[in-house]
C-alpha cells in the first residue's frame, strides 16, 4: 500500500534530505553570487578611491616641487644671466647654473619620494645637459601642442632620475614680465604609481589600469582589456558626467566588469576590470560540485530510507500492538505481545528495550507505591523544569559575547560570576529544600544578569528581612515569578519595574512579588480561585512540562505545605500585578493551621 508507514519514510526521507540539498545547490551559489559582487564592488571602489588620493598627493608634490623652483630667486637670477648671455661673463654663468643645480639637488634629496625637476630654455639648454632636440621629444609636443601637463611615462637621459618616469611640466617665465623662456620638468618615477595599482585587483585575471581619454596607457605595458570593451567603456565615461561608476559591457558572450574613475590630474582615468566567469569561478565550480553531490545524496537517500523503514516497520507494528494492551492496563498482555529484537545497539531496539523495562517498573509502581508518594516524586521532577530557562542562558551567553567584543572585562567577569552563582544553585540536586535566603540569592544574581540585558529599561528592588534568610523552603518558587514579571512588564511598556519582598510575622513568612505590567484579567484570576477551591493541585502533575508559572508555584508549595500555605493576587489591567506567597512555620516546623486568602 503507498500510504504505508514504510512508503512514508521512504518518502519524508527522500524529500528531507534530498530536494532540500537541490534546492540549496541553487540558492547558496546565486546568495554567494549577489554577496560578491557586492563586496567586490565595495572593495573596488574603495581601493580605487585610495589610489586615487595616492595619485593627488603624489602629483600635488610634483606641482608643488616646479613652482618653488619657478619662484626661486636663484631660477630667476639664471634665467636672467641666460637671456642676457651675450653681455654675461662665461664664469659669471656658470657659476650661477652651478647654484641652480645645487638648489635643485637640495631639493631632490629632501623628497622621500625620490623625485628629480629639471630647467629647460626653449633653445634646449638645460640644467644637467643640453638637449638641442627638445622640440622633438613627444612629451616636449603634448605639453606646447595639447597643454598635457602630466606626462606619461617615458625615459628622459637628461634627468636625475633613472628609469621610467612620469613628469609635472610647467612654463618657465620671468617673474616680472611673465614671458616663458622655457620649461620647468618636475619628475616622478613610474614605479610609485605602478606598484600601488597593481594592489587594486579583482579575481585572478582582473587588472588596473591608468588611461588617458584616448585610452593610451598613462604606465608601462599594453592594456590588456579587449579594445571593443575597451573602447565602449571609454564612450561612456567620456561622454558621461559621472566621475566614477561601474558600467557592464557584453563582448564574445562574456560581461565584464568596468570600474573607473576619473582623476582630477589631468585626463587620466583609473579603470579596473574583471570579466564575470573570472569573478564567480569559484562559485560556479561550488554550484557544480553541489548538484553532483545531490545527486549521490538522493541515491544514498533511496538506499538508506528503504533498509530503515525495513528495520523500523515490523518492530515498530508488535510494539504498537504491544502498548495497546498497556493503555487496558494489561502489562502481562503487553509483555507477551513485545518483538524480540536480537540487537539493542540502535534507537528502535533501545525504544522496545526502555518501553520493556517500563512496562515491569510500571507494574511494580502501581502495585507497590502509594498515590501520594507518585505525586510528590512528580512535584519533584516538575522541580527541575523550574532551573535556568534555556533561553536565558542563551540571552546571557549573547550578553557576555557582546560585553567581550566591546571590551568591557570588568562586566563580562560580573556576569560570568552571577551566572555561575546561578549554575551552581541550579545544578546542586541534593535536595529540593533550601534557605529562603540562598533563593533570594540566586534571585539577586538572576536579576543582576537581567539588568545588564536591559540596562536603564529595568529597575529592580529587593526587601530582604533577615529573620527569614535561615528559614527552609522548596527550591525554586519565587524565579518563574519573577521571569513572568519581567516578561509581561515589556509587552505594553518600555520600562519594567519589580518589587520583591520577604519578611516574617510571628509565624508566617510572607514573599511578595510585584511588577508594573499589563495586569491579569479578572477570568484569569477566577480560574486560578476556582482551581484551588476544587483543590486541583494535582493539575501541576499533569502538566505537559511547560506551565511553570503561578500555577506550577501555587502547585508546588499546596503539595508541600498543604493548608500552611496560602496566598494573594491582587492585579489591575495595564497598572501591574501583586503577588503574595504566605507560609506558616512554627518553630522551624510546619504548622498544622493555614488560611487561604486567594
Amino acid at each position: 500500500m503507498f500510504f504505508s508507514l514504510r512508503n512514508r519514510l521512504f518518502l519524508v526521507f527522500t524529500c528531507l534530505l534530498t530536494i532540500p540539498f537541490i534546492i540549496l545547490s541553487i540558492i547558496i551559489p546565486s546568495w554567494f553570487t549577489g554577496i560578491i559582487e557586492g563586496q567586490t564592488q565595495a572593495l573596488t571602489v574603495g581601493a580605487m578611491d585610495q589610489y586615487s588620493l595616492y595619485i593627488n598627493s603624489i602629483t600635488t608634490q610634483a606641482e608643488d616641487l616646479g613652482k618653488q623652483v619657478l619662484v626661486n630667486q636663484t631660477t630667476q637670477q639664471w634665467l636672467k644671466l641666460e637671456k642676457e648671455y651675450s653681455n654675461t661673463k662665461k664664469e659669471q654663468s656658470l657659476l650661477m647654473k652651478n647654484q641652480l643645480k645645487m638648489l635643485l639637488s637640495s631639493m631632490m634629496v629632501n623628497n622621500s619620494n625620490g623625485m628629480s625637476v629639471a630647467v629647460f630654455l626653449n633653445d634646449g639648454t638645460g640644467t644637467w645637459g643640453n638637449n638641442p632636440s627638445l622640440h622633438k621629444m613627444e612629451w616636449f609636443k603634448d605639453f606646447t601642442e595639447k597643454d598635457q601637463r602630466f606626462v606619461k611615462s617615458h625615459i628622459d637621459p637628461f634627468q636625475q632620475t633613472q628609469g621610467k618616469i612620469n613628469s609635472y611640466i610647467l612654463p618657465l617665465f620671468d617673474m616680472n614680465t611673465f614671458v616663458s623662456y622655457g620649461i620647468i620638468k618636475a619628475n616622478f618615477p613610474s614605479s610609485l604609481l605602478e606598484d600601488a595599482l597593481n594592489k587594486i585587483k579583482i579575481g585572478k585575471n582582473g587588472h588596473a589600469y591608468l588611461l588617458d581619454k584616448q585610452g593610451a596607457n598613462v604606465l608601462q605595458g599594453q592594456t590588456q582589456i579587449p579594445k571593443m570593451v575597451l573602447k565602449q567603456s571609454l564612450s561612456k565615461i567620456n561622454h558621461g558626467k559621472i566621475e566614477k561608476g561601474l558600467i557592464e559591457t557584453d563582448y564574445k558572450k562574456e560581461k565584464y566588469l568596468v570600474f573607473f574613475q576619473k582623476l582630477s590630474v589631468g585626463d587620466w582615468i583609473l579603470i579596473s576590470e574583471v570579466n564575470k566567469s573570472d569573478l564567480f569561478s569559484k562559485v560556479n565550480h561550488l554550484q557544480h560540485n553541489l548538484l553532483w553531490t545531490s545527486v549521490i545524496v538522493f541515491m544514498v537517500t533511496i538506499v538508506a530510507s528503504y533498509m530503515l523503514s525495513s528495520t523500523i516497520v515490523s518492530p515498530l507494528g508488535k510494539l504498537a500492538k504491544a502498548m495497546g494492551f498497556l493503555e487496558r492496563g494489561d502489562f502481562s498482555g503487553a509483555k507477551r505481545f513485545m518483538p524480540t529484537i536480537k540487537n539493542y545497539n540502535h534507537e528502535v531496539g533501545y525504544v522496545i528495550k526502555v518501553f520493556g523495562h517500563t512496562n515491569e517498573r510500571l507494574k511494580n509502581l502501581i502495585e507497590n507505591e502509594y498515590e501520594a508518594n507518585i505525586r510528590r516524586k512528580d512535584a519533584e521532577y516538575k522541580a527541575l523544569l523550574l532551573q535556568i530557562n534555556p533561553h536565558f542562558m542563551n540571552n546571557t551567553l549573547e550578553i557576555i559575547g557582546g560585553l567581550a567584543v566591546q571590551g568591557k572585562n570588568k562586566e563580562v567577569m560580573n556576569v560570568s560570576i552571577y551566572l555561575g552563582r546561578m549554575m551552581r544553585y541550579s545544578l546542586n540536586t541534593q535536595s529540593n529544600m533550601v534557605k529562603l535566603g540562598e533563593e533570594i540569592s540566586y534571585i539577586r544574581s538572576y536579576t543582576d544578569i537581567l539588568k545588564v540585558r536591559y540596562e536603564d529599561s529595568i529597575t529592580v528592588k529587593i526587601d530582604e528581612d533577615p529573620e527569614t534568610k535561615n528559614l527552609t523552603i522548596i527550591k525554586f518558587i519565587l524565579q518563574p515569578l519573577v521571569e513572568n514579571a519581567v516578561k509581561y512588564s515589556f509587552i505594553e511598556k518600555n520600562n519594567a519595574e519589580i518589587y520583591i519582598e520577604t519578611k516574617k510575622v510571628r509565624n508566617h513568612v510572607f514573599m511578595v512579588v510585584e511588577d508594573n505590567g499589563i495586569g491579569m484579567s479578572e477570568e484569569v484570576i477566577a480560574d486560578l480561585l476556582k482551581q484551588e477551591e476544587n483543590n486541583e493541585t494535582n493539575s501541576v502533575l499533569e502538566s505537559d512540562g511547560n506551565s511553570i508559572g503561578l500555577r506550577n508555584v501555587i502547585g508546588r508549595l499546596k503539595l508541600y505545605y498543604g493548608n500552611n500555605f496560602s496566598y494573594q493576587v491582587k492585579s489591575e489591567k495595564y497598572v501591574g500585578t501583586k503577588i503574595t506567597l504566605c507560609i506558616n512555620f512554627y518553630r522551624g516546623g510546619i504548622h498544622d493551621e493555614g488560611v487561604n486568602n486567594g
